[in-house]
């Protein structure tokens, strides 16, 4: 049997619906309410949503609900979900059609509906939402259905080199799209889209795996793939999910050529190009105070932007995570999230859950209405606007670097550009080198034959690049571009010092702990702009001194820092060790040497805002648009970011580079600022931010 056979089913079969199970038909008068006659069907077709119908004030509501709880939905009422609705200012809603439980929350001939609901939720809502013109995509957990894993132990996902799933503890469990699962969720993927005419589908845990279930064993050794091997696990996984995802897309399409479709895997994985074409926009999941900071969905952002497709920042209402009830944000929490969306070229979903009564909290209505209120004024200046640019990072995940390292690479490089109020991407190696001034390559970026091309192409056409620790090694370990060094290994001390000797530190010309990996070169024909110095000693058994590290040896003294013309080589690993360690001289370091490859090159933006404020500029035609945010965050709990207080700045200096300035004036209320045009910027003064705020420079009459 061939790979291809094991996956027949992209539309369902007939035989696919023997999944049945017997339904709760309801109250004759409930079900007639929620399907005035033709109502949902003629509706949806009569407003058929396109891709291009994109929402910047969405929420995904989460259902997910036990069988054990009584009475799902006997208190919805659809006047009052609308009213909760419009005081949220939501123009998008995400609806369940399946939560992780496995229940349906409608009449369904292929599943079964939540036992103890006894009329059609989800059309009663997709009836109310289409009446007040907000847009209402369906939902179904894709990777999990629990009353499927109990009772269908072999559609079970087991992960590479375990024994299997612990059903020891509270919570869901995996299924494999290599199994009648699949051909189960297609079916109940068909059912929405034949029943309600969705304008979109969100399909939820679903990535590529490892798995090593016996469908999936048999699978790879028929392909001559070895099961024992995690390489040819991986590469069966990718072919598994390849196969899952072509099959919803050509299953949707059938029913409709302008519904959007969203794989939600809680990451969209930088350089897989190859996954997001089965998404026609992208939804970032990033909950600040869920684990993920306040710096992850910038650089989320910084990659999507990149991928040419509508894009959101889905946050959360929640104290901390999904899953909690009665968790509250403070409003000034959500309006900086919000905020921070739009300013970096997203719309903006924010995560809530309903209770099982089916009915909407009115606090939490108010809540995500103070934020979306704070935004709705100011969308016309962030429709069809891009975000500018200058530097761009080459992204460790995208380059196939080790997972940790990776991460650890890409967060320092990204903690550093954010506090220093560099705009920037984050990009892979399909994109355009030359759209930008300037490319960092954290600490691990191998440098391929075709990557050494086109950062040559990129060189002589006038860019800047900047390395650190072993990236620009080509795989014999020697440096593929001219960086004026030649490459000499890993430093035996641990930890060094850096002595700054041509780069401006806030501390002064002194020696400076680094407690980052290093690498010796030896300097061929570059100006050295940093030294190195290493302890007397490692700390070892035998030799110790003081409480952690030996001092430095001024003994020791050698090259650390180096620029040849575009190329500038740091001998540390100082992006993974700015993301572990924080030291400031981390960051001044690399803002040094990117300050000094860009010489007389100015950036796109300046403003005058502390290193906890974000600023970025998008572009229209004749506006360019800066942003400016600020809010005060404190440490809650054992390690809860949360903002509350509103701390103001006044007069913010902040310059523009542009061709020309015809009018400077603030957004949404659009009053003017007095400006001064000199040198290829416009110089004005923004008398007050107050989390955010947005400024239009007119490069033209227009």
């Amino acid at each position: 049997m061939r790979f291809a056979r094991i996956f027949r089913h992209a539309v369902p079969s007939e035989r696919v619906f023997r999944f049945r199970r017997a339904q709760r038909p309801g109250p004759a008068s409930l079900r007639e309410s929620c399907f005035p006659t033709g109502f949902l069907k003629n509706f949806y077709k009569a407003r058929d949503m396109t891709l291009n119908d994109f929402r910047f004030r969405q929420v995904h509501l989460d259902f997910h609900t036990s069988p054990l709880i009584p009475d799902v939905g006997g208190k919805f009422d659809k006047r009052e979900f609308q009213e909760a609705l419009k005081i949220a200012h939501v123009d998008s809603i995400t609806l369940f059609s399946k939560c992780h439980h496995g229940y349906s929350y409608h009449p369904t001939k292929v599943n079964r509906m939540h036992p103890t609901l006894s009329f059609d939720l989800l059309g009663a809502q997709l009836e109310a939402c289409g009446e007040i013109g907000v847009r209402a995509p369906v939902y179904l957990s894709a990777g999990f259905d629990e009353k499927d894993a109990v009772t269908h132990r072999d559609w079970l996902y087991r992960e590479f080199g375990t024994e299997g799933q612990d059903f020891s503890k509270p919570g869901f469990h995996l299924l494999c799209y290599n199994t009648p699962y699949l051909d189960k969720l297609l079916a109940e993927i068909a059912e929405v889209m034949e029943r309600y005419h969705p304008c979109g589908i969100f399909l939820d845990i679903s990535a590529e795996r490892t798995c090593c279930c016996d469908r999936c064993t048999a699978g790879m050794k028929e392909l001559g793939l070895d099961p024992r091997n995690y390489e040819d696990v991986k590469k069966y996984g990718r072919l598994t999910y390849r196969h899952y995802a072509e099959a919803v897309e050509k299953l949707v399409r059938s029913y409709s050529k302008t519904a959007t479709i969203f794989h939600n895997a809680g990451h969209i994985a930088r350089g897989r190009r190859d996954l997001v074409r089965y998404d026609t926009h992208l939804e970032l999941e990033s909950l600040p105070t869920g684990g993920w900071g306040y710096d992850h969905f910038p650089m989320s952002a910084a990659y999507a932007r990149t991928l040419h497709k509508d894009f959101l920042g889905m946050t959360g209402k929640f104290h901390k995570t999904w899953g909690e009830f009665g968790g509250f944000k403070h409003p000034n929490a959500l309006k900086y999230e919000a905020a921070l969306s739009i300013a970096n070229g997203a719309g903006c979903s924010i995560g809530s859950q309903c209770h099982p009564s089916g009915k909407l909290n009115r606090s939490t209505a108010a809540l995500i209405g103070a934020a979306y209120a704070f935004i709705e004024p100011k969308e016309p200046w962030c429709r069809g606007y891009e975000n500018v640019a200058d530097v761009a990072v080459l992204s460790a995940e995208a380059c196939g670097v080790e997972a940790e390292q990776a991460k650890s690479s890409d967060t320092g490089a990204n903690r550093i550009l954010l506090e220093s109020h560099m705009l920037y991407n984050f990009i892979d190696q399909a994109e355009d080198f030359g759209k930008y001034r300037l490319i960092l390559c954290p600490d691990r970026i191998c440098v391929t034959p075709a990557l050494r091309a086109k950062l040559e192409r990129y060189l002589q056409s006038g860019g800047k690049l900047l390395l650190s620790g072993r990236s620009g090694l080509d795989a014999d370990g020697k440096f593929a571009l001219d960086a004026g060094v030649a490459f000499a290994g890993e430093n035996e001390f641990s930890p060094t010092y850096l002595v700054p000797d041509k780069i401006r530190m806030t501390n002064g010309v002194t020696e400076y702990l680094m407690r980052a990996r290093s690498w010796r070169f030896r300097n061929l024909d570059a100006e050295i702009l940093a030294s190195g110095q290493n302890p007397y000693f490692n700390r070892t058994r035998e030799h110790f001194c003081s409480h952690q590290h030996a001092p430095n040896d001024p003994r020791t003294q050698y090259p650390t820092v180096a620029v040849k013309g575009s190329v500038a080589y740091i001998g540390w690993d100082v992006f993974s060790g700015y993301a572990r360690y924080g030291d400031l001289q981390y960051k001044e370091l690399v803002r040094g040497v990117i300050g000094r490859l860009m010489g007389g090159d100015g950036f796109s933006a300046k403003a005058e805002v502390p290193d906890r404020a974000v600023v970025t500029l998008t572009r229209k035609e004749n506006r360019e648009v800066l942003h400016l945010l600020f809010a005060h965050t404190t440490i809650r709990g054992a390690d809860t970011e949360v903002i509350e207080d509103v701390v103001p700045l006044y007069n913010v200096k902040c310059s523009v580079k542009c061709g020309g300035a015809a009018r400077v004036y603030t957004v949404p209320d659009q009053k003017d600022l007095p400006f001064a045009y000199r040198d290829g910027y416009a110089a004005f003064t923004v008398p007050e931010v107050r989390i955010h705020s947005m400024v239009c420079i007119e490069t033209s009459a227009g």
